[in-house]
Formats: C-alpha cells, sequence, structure tokens
C-alpha cells in the first residue's frame, strides 16, 4: 500500500528557503529599500542618525512587544486595538518626559551615560552601515519569529569596547538563571493551588484591573531599561525638538503594533501552556516585573529584558510540565522543545550581535582576535 503523502508543515519558521523568498517578497523588498538607504546615508552624520533611529524605533518595540506587551495583548485580544495603544502610549509618554526632566535631556534613566558624564556607547560623529543596518536585522529575525536580544544587537555595534559586551552578557545571563529559578519555583510550588483557584474559565471582573496595573507597571520598567536601544541613535542629551521626534515616533509604533496584534513575534507567547487566561499572564508578568525593577536598581548597566523574559516563560512551562499528573511524556518534551528553541535563537542573536560589533568597531576585533590567537 502506498504511503500517505504527508504535506509540510508551513507553520514552522521557514524549513524551505523558496518558500520563505515567495512568502515575504514584500517584507524582503522593504528591507532591500531599507539597506540602500542605510548605504547612502552613511557618512552623513545627521542623516544616518535620523535613519538609524526610525529603523530603531519599530524594530525595537515590534521584537520586544513579546516580552513586555506579548502577555497584556494575548489575554485582551476581544478588546479593541486602540484602547490598549492609548494605555500602553500614555505610560510610555509620560515615562520618558520624567527621564527627560530629570536628567537634562537623557531619555534612558542613565543606561547609556556613567555617573561621571563618560559613556561606554559613546554617540558616533560618523555612522558606520553596521550601525545602520542593525535593527534591519533584528527586523528579519523578528519576521522569522525569533526572541533575539535586542539589547545585544544594538548596543553591541555602540560599544567601545568589548567591556561594553561583556558587562551586558554577565547581567542577562544573571537576570535568566533568576527569572528561571524564581518562576520555576512560583509555578512548580503553587501549580495544584492555581489549578484549583483558576479552575473556572471565567476570570472575576477584578482580574482585569489588576492585569492593567502590572501590565502597565512591566511596560514602564521596560521603557526605564530598554528605551536605552532605540535612543541610542540620538545625542545622549536631546533638545526638545529631538525628544518630540523620539517620543512621537514611538508613540505612532505602538499604535501599529497593537493594530497588528503583536504581529509574528507574538505566536512566541501564544503557543505557550494557557497564558491567554488573564489570571496566568498577570502572575507571569508579575513575576517579571518584580526582577526587571531590582535589576534596574543595583545598576545602571544595560541588560537584556529578552532574556529575563524568556527565563521566566522558561521556568513556568517546565514547572507546569513537571508538577501535571498525566501520564507520558508529552508534554514534557513540548516544553523542553520550546524552551531550547528559544534560548537557541536568543543564543544566535549573541553571536550576530557580536559579528555585527566586530564588523563596526575594530577595537572590538582585535580584542576579539587576540582572544582567539592568546
Amino acid at each position: 500500500m502506498a504511503k500517505k503523502f504527508k504535506r509540510i508543515n508551513r507553520d514552522r519558521p521557514y524549513l524551505n528557503i523558496l518558500d520563505f523568498l515567495v512568502k515575504e517578497r514584500t517584507f524582503l523588498g522593504i528591507i532591500m529599500v531599507g539597506i540602500i538607504v542605510a548605504g547612502i546615508s552613511t557618512g552623513y552624520g545627521r542623516a544616518a542618525m535620523w535613519v538609524g533611529f526610525f529603523f530603531a524605533a519599530y524594530a525595537t518595540v515590534a521584537n520586544d512587544s513579546i516580552q513586555s506587551l506579548g502577555t497584556f495583548i494575548e489575554s485582551n485580544k476581544t478588546r479593541k486595538w486602540w484602547i490598549l495603544w492609548i494605555f500602553v502610549g500614555s505610560i510610555f509618554l509620560v515615562t520618558v518626559t520624567w527621564s527627560f526632566v530629570i536628567n537634562d535631556g537623557d531619555v534612558t534613566y542613565q543606561r547609556l551615560l556613567n555617573p561621571d558624564g563618560t559613556s561606554d556607547y559613546p554617540h558616533p560623529d560618523k555612522f558606520s552601515f553596521f550601525q545602520i543596518i542593525a535593527p534591519l536585522v533584528l527586523l528579519i529575525l523578528t519576521r522569522m519569529r525569533m526572541p533575539v536580544s535586542t539589547t545585544f544587537l544594538i548596543l553591541s555595534v555602540f560599544s567601545a569596547d568589548t567591556s561594553g559586551i561583556t558587562s551586558v552578557i554577565g547581567k542577562s545571563l544573571s537576570g535568566y538563571v533568576m527569572a528561571f529559578v524564581l518562576s520555576f519555583a512560583v509555578w512548580y510550588l503553587s501549580y495544584n493551588a492555581i489549578r484549583k483557584f483558576f479552575k473556572s474559565r471565567k476570570a472575576h471582573t477584578g482580574w482585569m484591573a489588576v492585569q492593567w496595573i502590572v501590565s502597565g507597571s512591566l511596560w514602564a520598567v521596560w521603557v526605564m531599561q530598554d528605551g536605552a536601544n532605540i535612543a541610542v541613535f540620538l545625542p545622549r542629551h536631546q533638545s526638545v525638538f529631538q525628544f518630540i521626534i523620539f517620543a512621537t515616533t514611538i508613540f505612532l509604533g505602538l499604535g501599529l503594533l497593537f493594530y497588528l496584534r503583536g504581529d509574528r513575534i507574538q505566536e512566541v507567547v501564544s503557543e505557550k501552556s494557557r497564558i491567554s487566561d488573564i489570571r496566568a499572564a498577570t502572575l507571569v508578568d508579575l513575576t517579571y516585573v518584580i526582577l526587571l525593577i531590582y535589576k534596574l536598581f543595583i545598576s545602571t548597566v544595560p541588560m537584556s529584558t529578552t532574556w529575563v523574559f524568556l527565563g521566566v516563560i522558561g521556568g513556568r512551562e517546565i514547572a507546569i510540565s513537571l508538577a501535571r499528573k498525566k501520564k507520558g511524556k508529552k508534554h514534557r518534551n513540548k516544553a523542553f522543545r520550546l524552551i531550547g528553541r528559544d534560548f537557541a535563537y536568543a543564543f544566535l542573536g549573541l553571536i550576530i550581535s557580536v559579528a555585527l560589533a566586530a564588523a563596526a568597531n575594530k577595537s572590538i576585533r582585535d580584542a576579539i582576535f587576540q582572544g582567539i590567537t592568546g
């Protein structure tokens, strides 16, 4: 008997290169135009600055939506997109305006500035081609549903030397481990109680208020941490005119993000166990925001919030798979496979980030070469 024809699963991340090129021809055309614009603007300081900024504004928010806004979007799928946009957009405007006022034009809460006024990520007088295309690389990886670290990918190309990269890696890796352990403990130890309490499919109306408060707090803390990934293209102390463009651009970009409901990167959140339940989403966000607040205040070194988020999600998935009473290893294997894939993508993003940084900065190339040759 002839074997039944098995159709390739097109939902998996582009196993067929030709299929990817055909399906994404419009997107790839936009990327090619972006690369051409980046090439033309290279060498023209002010033009390159704004081109890089506009690329980074959308790329950063689009990729990082999974961690700061992913569970919020997923658990509010029935609500009008513009209501979510106004809520999140207003928090963003208040957060960056406060930093702009109290830090003399710095919108990053001193993530890009040392206490003595120096910077490990100096604003270049002349932008390199690799600095400008870094956000475009991020867009491509986002399109492929890869939850890579925006902090690594964009800040690395501005790092004055390898210390700016290694300090971020160290803080981010410790954040991932802390997030994984804390999330695992919360969900494993309280799994039965949570399952019993959440047994009713319909959540109490009070959960919506709690979730919006937690999500709003998470978003504000994320802006304090990762706003530097966008502002790195602009002067460390912005003028009022520059700040208006900065704030307006990102505010409108958030509107597009909510209109698209997170776009394809949202699937990284949607595929996780019952994350659309507003109660589960709130617990995930609460764990995440506690860790970000802790990391925010212990040092001003930038950190990959993506790695912390993956730790929170990963710890939860593994805890649930181990705590379930169901026979077999199906759920457990699925959890390990999803977490392994997410971490592999994040690590791939780190490798690409270091490669771009080396291409953009001779001192980093020399340091890497010396490290390899001994």
